[in-house]
């Protein structure tokens, strides 16, 4: 009864509020009830889509005889790439680098998350703030095209909001309400209260103590990496010359006849790929370059005031049974007063972000203080019989958020959360901040800037409604058809068709066939995830050009599990190798540095280092070779780890029975990174963690 008056009461509490953001509403320049003729007509006018995709070696020679270019894009990140999108598509000779690989900074490490950010809508309300208002509006906006242009890549969210203060409830309902309001027909589905039994059983793994309900709303996400590449492959279909690793050295500046100013008309670069310089000459110039906005500024002006103020947020990877399998949680105020998402993704669990101050680096690695604040705030909402470990992170990374101050405002030292197009004297245009959801309105209001300052021919935006690489012929039964015409498994044709859209045929058709009954093609990578061979093959034709640009970004295996993609590399740099024709000595560099990459910039290091640290391995070297002994007469198979089926045959071999869940809760206890498999490391612990039975059995095995 208490829940239902407290619902009821909200009504009164947020009326003037949602009243006030209605009247706010009025002056948005947004025309959500045309939505659907916009992207009707989005592409009329557009020049051709090209089926071919050209080869790197291709848009490379492009870049060095093409002449003048209308647009110069310095940056692949989803700003960049979206960037050339939009020029390409108005008509504009457009050119994009990038010195290392699409997405290869933090556009592929963000929270995965498509919104509109209920935070900021909160402090737009709160402190009157229109520009935080227009923000929200805006991402919100751009949030629905995003999920219409990529429908295989991204898909609406659940994302659940637990209340433990029975006030809490109307103040939250409110500012919930508030987002879908503000979202208009644009709400991808409407928010709504639970009961307390309600939210266990969707959400079970929550702390059951003192909950009072819960909201849930909606908001999108999406493979984060994969979407970058749809818009610089989408970029290249529409004429665009983009190039990953093609390094920009310095600006080209000519005098401007008449004013004798210093104008920028191009920039030498370098192929990092073969060592080879070269000019490219454009009209206009732009950087996209994220937490690099002030190197490249600084190529223009040595004396120019920094504007990027770097903030790293930290994520965490964990198995997939901490959260179901669609539904996510928010903690909107943590110890700290940040905001934590606890969400499923690609089948794991991803939480974070933090968000402290860092330097620049074009490596950023997360800290186990980081790693540790993030576990200690998801422990505070998981009940009390989810045990959570250390040694459940699968994976972890660092993003570098390029926040910006506005050098056109007076107060120079506030930080825009919004995006910033600024022009140079020399003609430079840099576009500095926003957030991934507003990619494509970034990349409109700088070709706009690009267009105005340097007088280009060119029409208005057509990016609205556009729809990215296998986009156009996909559907959600389209994993069916690789089913019944390929013979791929369920599981692997599912996310063919969620990664690759309408081109998961092109994948398909290059498999290899397994040799098996079932399935007839399509050899894994590594057991547990769905990535198979040929996609190594693809992600090549895609640009992939070294085995850090496959497993981190081609796929997302760096990103899912540190182990699995080790595991997988020595075969991905085979395959890499066969396509690309290096030498052993090539393998044996790439082997070692995507190796390295694990080791520091996704979380391996610090659980090696954990791993180390909680180890207590205290038998002798004679010891050790026995239990090497006995590990390997368990790992038959020669897999390199052992599962509980391995210990269970192994008994039954010997006439010994135990019971089956005190088996598991031994094998767990040493299973540290949670993935139901004992490496040699944790299995050389068990003499330290098992009971004394089993430490007889294990003992009394043959030596």
């Amino acid at each position: 009864m208490a829940f239902q008056k407290a619902v009821k009461g909200t009504a009164l509490i947020g009326g003037g509020a949602i009243a006030t953001v209605f009247g706010l509403s009025q002056f948005s320049q947004y025309r959500n009830k045309h939505g659907a003729l916009v992207q009707v007509q989005a592409a009329e006018g557009a020049p051709v889509r090209k089926d071919h995709l050209p080869t790197r070696e291709q848009q490379i020679l492009a870049l060095q005889t093409s002449g003048e270019f209308d647009v110069l894009v310095i940056g692949g990140g989803a700003t960049g790439c979206g960037c050339a999108l939009d020029a390409a598509t108005r008509g504009l000779k457009t050119a994009l680098l990038e010195r290392d690989d699409f997405s290869s900074g933090t556009s592929s490490r963000s929270t995965k998350l498509i919104h509109g950010g209920v935070r900021y809508l909160q402090k737009a309300i709160m402190k009157l703030d229109f520009e935080q208002y227009r923000m929200v509006k805006e991402a919100l906006e751009e949030r629905a095209h995003l999920l219409q242009s990529a429908p295989h890549l991204s898909a609406p969210l659940p994302i659940m909001l637990p209340i433990y203060k029975w006030w809490q409830l109307p103040y939250y309902w409110v500012g919930i309400k508030l987002y879908d309001l503000v979202a208009g027909s644009q709400c991808l589905k409407s928010s709504y209260v639970l009961t307390k039994s309600r939210a266990l059983e969707l959400f079970p793994m929550l702390r059951k103590d003192k909950l009072v309900g819960a909201i849930v709303y909606y908001d999108g996400q999406h493979n984060d990496a994969r979407m970058n590449l749809a818009i610089a492959l989408t970029a290249a279909r529409y004429g665009a010359a983009t190039a990953n690793y093609a390094e920009v050295r310095h600006l080209l500046k000519t005098t401007e006849t008449g004013s004798g100013r210093q104008r920028v008309c191009g920039v030498h670069c370098r192929d990092v790929l073969t060592g080879k310089e070269f000019d490219v000459r454009a009209k206009c110039v732009i950087n996209a370059t994220g937490p690099f906005t002030d190197s490249v500024r600084k190529m223009d002006d040595q004396k120019v005031p920094n504007i990027c103020q770097p903030s790293a947020g930290v994520h965490i990877v964990m198995p997939g049974y901490y959260s179901p399998d669609n539904m996510g949680l928010l903690d909107p105020a943590t110890s700290d007063g940040r905001v934590i998402f606890f969400l499923p993704w690609e089948k794991m669990t991803i939480a974070g972000t933090t968000d402290s101050p860092t330097d620049v680096t074009s490596h950023p690695i997360p800290t186990e203080e980081d790693i540790n604040f993030i576990l200690s705030e998801v422990r505070n909402y998981l009940g009390a019989d989810v045990e959570v470990r250390r040694g459940d992170v699968l994976a972890a990374w660092s993003g570098i958020r390029p926040l910006v101050t506005n050098p056109d405002s007076k107060d120079t030292q506030s930080i825009s959360r919004n995006h910033v197009v600024t022009v140079s004297d020399s003609g430079l245009i840099t576009i500095a901040g926003g957030k991934w959801t507003t990619y494509r309105a970034m990349a409109r209001d700088t070709i706009d800037a690009a267009i105005q300052e340097h007088n280009l021919k060119a029409g208005s935006c057509k990016t609205m409604g556009l729809q990215l690489e296998g986009a156009q012929d996909w559907s959600p039964t389209l994993y069916i058809r690789l089913v019944q015409d390929y013979g791929l498994e369920s599981e692997v044709a599912q996310h063919l068709a969620s990664t690759y859209g309408d081109k998961a045929f092109e994948v398909a058709k290059i498999a290899q066939v397994t040799g098996k009954r079932w399935p007839i093609v399509g050899k894994r990578l590594v057991s547990e995830f769905p990535y198979i061979e040929a996609e190594v093959v693809y992600g090549v034709k895609e640009y992939a050009r070294t085995a850090v640009d496959m497993i981190s970004r081609r796929t997302r295996l760096a990103f899912l599990n540190v182990q699995a993609a080790e595991e997988a590399l020595p075969r991905i740099v085979d395959i890499m190798a066969k396509e690309l024709n290096w030498c052993e000595q090539k393998k044996k560099e790439q082997l070692e540095t995507a190796k390295t990459f694990l080791y520091y910039e996704m979380g391996y290091k610090v659980k090696t280092d954990q791993l180390t640290d909680r180890s207590e391995i205290s038998l002798v070297p004679s010891d050790i070779e026995r239990y090497k002994k006995r590990f390997r007469m368990f790992d038959k198979d020669k897999k390199g780890f052992i599962t509980i089926l391995d210990v269970q045959r192994v008994l039954e071999s010997i006439s010994v029975q135990m019971d089956e869940n005190t088996l598991h809760e031994i094998l767990n206890e040493v299973d540290l990174n949670k993935n139901g498999q004992v490496e040699l490391n944790e299995f050389l612990q068990l003499p330290t963690s098992m009971p004394t039975a089993f430490n007889r059995t294990i003992q009394g095995m043959q030596r």
